[in-house]
């Protein structure tokens, strides 16, 4: 349920409502937008009665909202959420770039990183700890990544966006500052691992399960949203299907669906949406032209000797070329979005 206030509701009369909302046993969520404020009741609903609420001398209209997810919906939040990461704002048109190794390997992670600082990406990432199929496969270098990432960070200014899969690490995470923690797709639903980075302030890209449906990954922001962080970026990386061709089926549908359904900024990962270099440029310019607010995309300077995913990183070169092009769909898009204002 949400209730959209009249313009005229000043601020001592909004707080006389939430403290009434919140005696009901309730949270109430309020987003002030350009042209009016909402709050958003979240809880058993049924204790209020929507018709005394709406009654009430500030209240413009009362909404129910049937979806399951509520902070995560826009209609608690209107506008677009824009999320701070180590000083980078993603969301609200603030697009982004988020490049490196599939995992931090040793050394070549810095001038890796210099390389695409200079084509033009803004977040550097890397796997510190490596999700894999296999328990035999390289599992990551764990804490020492995790240094090696602050490294990087410190020659080139770039936040660092590493996945965590396992709750015991989070106060790791927090004691060395990493900027963005990363849910991967096998963790989409971990769900006391959801909690427990929802408890900290630390902003979360939360990538789509491996067959997840569209409203599943609004859930998992919710498990995370529910614990008291907003800082939420959700990530179309592919889903699995019927499809061999590719590593996944590249549901570029999900990101005008997710701006829809959602204020949250939506991300782009074609490299594990389609597990070949060859696919991943068309893939990006597509989830770019698509309304993407920012793309993460594998970076590594030798990949036939990569110690992961090596089939679907970019060569500095290529990555210098997408950057090119990616320019020239921004530029293309935005005009037009002015021209349509």
């Amino acid at each position: 349920m949400i209730a959209i206030l009249k313009k005229n509701a000043d601020s001592n009369a909004v707080a006389h409502l939430v403290s009434w909302i919140e005696k009901k046993g309730l949270t109430a969520h309020v987003s002030h937008g350009e042209n009016e404020t909402i709050i958003g009741l979240v809880g058993d609903t049924t204790k209020i009665d929507p018709f005394l609420l709406e009654s009430m001398d500030i209240v413009q209209r009362v909404q129910r909202v049937s979806e399951p997810f509520k902070k995560a919906n826009r209609k608690f939040h209107p506008a677009d959420s824009v999320i701070d990461c180590g000083g980078v704002p993603i969301g609200g048109g603030n697009f982004q770039v988020i490049a490196g190794p599939c995992s931090v390997e040793g050394d070549n992670l810095v001038r890796i990183a210099r390389r695409v600082k200079e084509a033009g990406a803004t977040m550097l990432r890397g796997g510190a700890y490596k999700p894999r199929t296999s328990p035999y496969a390289y599992q990551g270098m764990g804490p020492r990544g995790l240094d090696l990432l602050l490294e990087a960070r410190a020659e080139t200014g770039l936040p660092i966006v590493t996945e965590i899969m396992d709750p015991r690490d989070i106060d790791e995470f927090l004691s060395r500052g990493i900027d963005v923690m990363q849910i991967g797709a096998r963790n989409a639903q971990n769900f006391p691992l959801l909690k427990e980075v929802g408890k900290t302030r630390v902003p979360v890209l939360l990538k789509r399960g491996l067959a997840g449906t569209i409203d599943e990954l609004l859930m998992a922001a919710e498990y995370i949203m529910s614990e008291g962080n907003d800082n939420v970026i959700l990530c179309e990386r592919g889903i699995r299907t019927f499809e061999t061709r590719t590593r996944n089926t590249f549901d570029l549908n999900a990101v005008p669906v997710l701006h829809e359904l959602s204020h949250l900024p939506v991300v782009a990962d074609p490299s594990h949406a389609t597990g070949y270099t060859r696919y991943v440029e068309p893939m990006a310019l597509a989830a770019v032209a698509a309304g993407a607010d920012g793309l993460e995309v594998e970076v590594h300077d030798d990949p036939a000797h990569a110690w992961s995913d090596g089939a679907q990183a970019l060569t500095p070169e290529m990555f210098d070329d997408l950057m090119a092009r990616i320019r020239i769909i921004r530029e293309a898009i935005t005009a037009d979005a002015c021209q349509e204002r």
